[in-house]
C-alpha cells in the first residue's frame, strides 16, 4: 500500500479517466520528472492494447526516460503487459486499486 500522495493523485487520475470515458480500465503514469499521463485500452478492428501498455505508448511518445509509478483503476492488466513495464524501468512502482480506493502493489 501507498500513502505516497504522488501516488495518490494517480489513483485520482486513473478512477477519473476511467469513470469519463466509461471504460473497463484505466492508467496513469508519472515519469521520473513528475510528469503524469493517462490512458485507457484501445481496440481498433483487430488491434487492441490494454490501458497499461495504452499509458506507456502515451508517455514514449513524449519521451520519457524513465518511469516513477503507474497506477490501474478497473481491470488489471495481463502478466505480459506488466513485464513490458517491469523490462521498460525495473525500478517503476505499479499499482492496482481495491474496492476500498486503497493501492495494493502489483509485483
Amino acid at each position: 500500500m501507498s500513502n505516497n500522495p504522488e501516488d495518490l493523485k494517480l489513483l485520482t487520475l486513473a478512477k477519473a479517466t476511467m469513470v469519463r470515458s466509461n471504460a473497463r480500465s484505466a492508467a496513469a503514469l508519472r515519469d521520473n520528472t513528475g510528469r503524469t499521463y493517462v490512458a485507457i485500452p484501445v481496440k481498433s478492428g483487430n488491434f487492441e492494447i490494454d490501458s497499461l501498455l495504452s499509458v506507456l505508448v502515451v508517455a514514449k511518445a513524449s519521451q520519457i526516460t524513465g518511469i516513477g509509478a503507474i497506477v490501474i483503476a478497473g481491470e488489471v492488466a495481463p502478466t505480459s503487459s506488466i513485464e513490458i513495464i517491469r523490462a521498460e524501468d525495473s525500478t517503476a512502482k505499479l499499482f492496482s486499486i481495491t474496492d476500498a480506493d486503497d493501492l495494493i502493489a502489483i509485483e
